[in-house]
């Protein structure tokens, strides 16, 4: 059975920092493509980070430089730092998994995790 479990999220001011995790069990973890997507009430959801099988790491626009994906194949998790937080990032964010790197940005994804609510407000 697979499992996606977030952890991490929370409420933060504006300019501050968090630190998500994801924790991954039911399949061959370092096999497959791992991200972070997010989505906020009436807006698609988007990929923000995602890191390969083989170590290629990509960012959307509006987090490069700010967000740090890692991945830690031994313990089959995934984590992302978040400084510099804006409103702006306010979302749920989730885990996302799939096999193909070509599927990466636009899914459709072979596992979600249930999210995190990330709120960034002073």
């Amino acid at each position: 059975q697979v499992q996606l479990v977030e952890s991490g999220g929370g409420l933060v001011q504006p300019g501050g920092s968090l630190r998500l995790s994801c924790a991954a069990s039911g399949f061959n973890f370092k096999s497959y493509a791992v991200g972070w997507c997010r989505q906020d009430p009436g807006k698609e959801r988007e990929l923000i980070a995602a890191r390969s099988a083989g170590g290629i790491t990509v960012y959307a626009d509006s987090v490069k430089g700010r967000f740090t994906i890692s991945r830690d194949n031994a313990k089959n998790a995934l984590d992302l730092q978040m400084n510099g937080l804006q409103a702006e990032d306010t979302a749920v964010y989730y885990c996302c998994v799939v096999y193909y790197w070509s599927r990466i940005w636009s899914g459709p994804y072979d596992y979600l995790g249930q999210g995190t609510q990330v709120t960034v407000s002073s």
